[in-house]
């Protein structure tokens, strides 16, 4: 506990506070009751779609333990999500684990898979900051880096245990191709590292679709372009908190390698860490209906239609953006100073160096919020 860092959103308080007290004047009344505009979290906002919350109900009779690997139409629905959505025919449905949420795993996946002192695990340099949190809980050393290269020569005893890829990234929304995941899993192969990819944001692809590779969504690590035709090594972390508004169904999963699957599924028994049953069968339902994806991801397009031109004319520079739930920007300032001069306008954004020193100069702004409060939000930046 003594190496983990301060939660960090504490230190937005006063900021959100001075949002708080906004009250528009003049043209904007019409169209703005004041108050906070929050874009600094990525919590939906909208409905969870009915078939999931239809088939929640119908599984609510459940009071026997579930099981910890899912069961097997669970692990089946996920396979079938990957061919459908993501372009991975070849998903082992032996080589799927649902979690509770994805964040939990990425806390736990190096205690998990038995890191410890003396293990290096690596992230991205602009990262979730869970990535860290969870080196530091197994007693392993966290190393923030963009390249292999940043590990300079290395052999199998020096390498990094787990490198983590974030793609689309979380704060940045950049979109790793084919071609650079495929250098990654190479080297990670001859190096006997375990890669996991998050990939949580891939179905909020705002790329033109000649950019998508072929595949409606971004592309994954399991990819058969990346992986040669072997999970081996390899794990995907996904969610369906926000491309179904699931967040707080705690609904996500792992995939890939069987043999680190049942590695991880062996710990999670003995911890009883289980997804209820009835979420289970809820995540089944979303899986298999696209429908209610394509609709929210409509909704997010036309919210980020109308805020990224105002965050621009405001004077920020949005950078990579190409996917995800948010727009990181920069004045070219440090991130507090910009987060002031939003919360003079009633919006609340993330600062950057939330999420690495390499961030100390950018804002995270969400697109989490209602159609009325995005709309304040772009009044107010209009007139300021």
């Amino acid at each position: 506990m003594r190496s983990l860092p301060d939660f960090p959103w504490d230190s937005l308080v006063p900021y959100r506070e001075r949002a708080a007290a906004f009250e528009p004047t003049g043209p904007d009344r019409p169209h703005d009751a004041g108050g906070l505009v929050d874009l600094s979290v990525g919590t939906p906002v909208d409905p969870t779609p009915q078939v999931i919350r239809e088939a929640l109900v119908a599984a609510a009779d459940a009071p026997g333990y579930p099981q910890t690997y899912g069961t097997p139409d669970l692990r089946e629905a996920v396979a079938t999500w990957f061919h459908a959505r993501r372009g991975v025919p070849d998903v082992d449905p032996d080589g799927v684990l649902p979690t509770v949420g994805s964040k939990e795993l990425v806390a736990w996946l190096p205690t998990l898979l038995d890191l410890g002192p003396g293990d290096v695990v690596a992230f991205p340099r602009v990262a979730y900051p869970t990535y860290d949190v969870g080196a530091r809980l197994a007693g392993a050393t966290p190393f923030a880096a963009d390249a292999t290269t940043a590990f300079g020569p290395v052999t199998r005893a020096t390498a990094p245990k787990l490198l983590w890829l974030n793609t689309p990234g979380n704060p940045t929304g950049k979109v790793l191709g084919i071609e650079h995941l495929a250098k990654v899993v190479d080297w990670a192969r001859r190096h006997g590292v375990v890669v996991a990819s998050d990939e949580c944001y891939a179905e909020l692809d705002w790329r033109d679709p000649a950019a998508r590779e072929g595949i409606p969504t971004t592309p994954s690590i399991l990819d058969p372009r990346v992986t040669g035709g072997s999970h081996e090594g390899l794990l995907c972390v996904y969610s369906l908190s926000k491309q179904s508004n699931l967040a707080g169904y705690r609904a996500a999963f792992v995939a890939g390698d069987p043999n680190l699957v049942r590695r991880l599924l062996e710990v999670r028994k003995h911890a009883g860490m289980m997804m209820p049953w009835p979420v289970q069968q809820a995540l089944v339902a979303g899986l298999a209906d696209a429908d209610h994806v394509l609709a929210q991801r409509a909704r997010y397009a036309a919210r980020r239609d109308l805020l990224r031109p105002v965050v621009e004319a405001f004077g920020l520079r949005i950078e990579d953006s190409e996917a995800g739930l948010y727009l990181w920007a920069t004045a070219e300032e440090d991130c507090w100073v910009t987060i002031g001069r939003l919360a003079d306008r009633g919006i609340l954004a993330a600062p950057g160096s939330f999420y690495g020193p390499a961030g100390t100069q950018h804002v995270r702004i969400a697109l989490t919020a209602t159609d009325e409060r995005i709309a304040a939000a772009a009044y107010r930046l209009t007139s300021a």
